[in-house]
């Protein structure tokens, strides 16, 4: 990204939270469903969201500001993403991941960030994912957000992968099975099995279940930090593992998974990785800052330093390329075989 040489440029940062809140706000009132229908007035989403109608017209207007609607004749319509990814129902729609986890769990602990950086969170601060997720309501509200969110991800990475010849894979972290599920749906030779917090495997089983895929995908009820894995794994796949542990942690968790793949066997890394030059990609790095927040150990991954550290645990790295654009990385390593 382009160094900042304008005024504007910083206010565009120093605002941004005005945007995400129009955003919430929209998905609140349903906006962008009813804008699914047809352009329509201020006045008219205003009855339909049952906001007043100067209140509706500035949200409209703020929207319109963000490229997110587009107006004609004082008639507000959706943007083509808009129709994707913010209508109920779409087939990429990702809205009940940015409503319920990202402004309900995720923007609220982002208040703590400066006592994280500090190393001075006290005891009533959230501290890692098995805090969180000993609370069923909070697990729930995560984990279901989160499958909407994976389930995009993981399409776009079966699609990137061979998968024909792997027979049982090893989800660490797998939650609800998004990524499982996809990759067993793609691939019928394979199974699958999840490690996750009893409270996210009480939930995962469900997805699983209605997927019609409870004879091929299977839960290890445990935090997969804290017991041996099972072996004898095609594949390994750590998907947003590493940057939600301490730093600490990515040694044995390699370990662990050199030990639980078969010979020739393959590790899958996917997760929030910045470049090595410490450029970006811009949204990666926010994204390992907000983990931050309430994991104040986890490691800010970068290329270089996971392709070395993933040497040093015995794999043969074979690449690393982008997933997600300007989000997420993919590590392929294999063990000696």
């Amino acid at each position: 990204m382009a160094l900042a040489t304008e005024a504007h440029e910083i206010s565009d940062i120093a605002f941004g939270f005005m945007g995400s809140k129009a955003l919430f706000a929209a998905l609140e009132f349903g906006i962008f469903n009813h804008l699914s229908e047809g352009p329509l007035t201020a006045a008219d989403l205003a009855e339909k969201s049952g906001l007043h109608e100067e209140r509706a017209l500035t949200l409209l207007t703020a929207l319109a500001g963000l490229g997110l609607v587009a107006v004609e004749d004082g008639r507000f319509s959706n943007s083509p993403a808009a129709d994707a990814f913010l209508v109920e129902g779409a087939k990429y729609d990702f809205s009940d991941y940015l409503t319920r986890q990202v402004a309900q769990q995720m923007y609220p602990l982002m208040d703590q960030i400066e006592d994280a950086l500090a190393d001075t969170l006290d005891d009533e601060a959230t501290g890692s994912y098995a805090d969180w997720f000993s609370d069923p309501a909070e697990a729930r509200l995560y984990s279901e957000s989160q499958h909407k969110g994976s389930l995009g991800p993981a399409r776009q990475l079966s699609k990137k992968l061979d998968l024909s010849g792997a027979r049982s894979m090893l989800d660490v972290g797998g939650g609800t099975g998004a990524f499982s599920i996809t990759f067993c749906r793609d691939n019928p030779g394979l199974s699958s099995t999840i490690v996750d917090f009893p409270n996210v495997a009480a939930i995962g089983r469900d997805y699983v279940a209605k997927a019609g895929l409870s004879d091929r995908i299977a839960y290890v009820d445990a935090d997969a930090t804290e017991r041996a894995w099972p072996g004898g794994q095609d594949i390994v796949l750590m998907s947003y593992l590493l940057s939600g542990v301490a730093a600490e942690m990515h040694e044995d968790l390699f370990a662990q998974a050199f030990t639980a793949l078969k010979p020739g066997g393959r590790l899958l890394v996917h997760d929030f990785i910045v470049r090595a030059d410490r450029t970006g990609p811009g949204l990666t790095a926010l994204w390992q800052l907000q983990h931050t927040a309430f994991t104040p150990h986890a490691r800010s991954l970068d290329d270089a330093w996971l392709t070395d550290a993933l040497k040093r645990a015995g794999f043969a790295v074979e690449d690393v390329r982008p997933m997600i654009p300007e989000l997420t990385m993919l590590v392929e390593a294999r063990k000696a075989g």
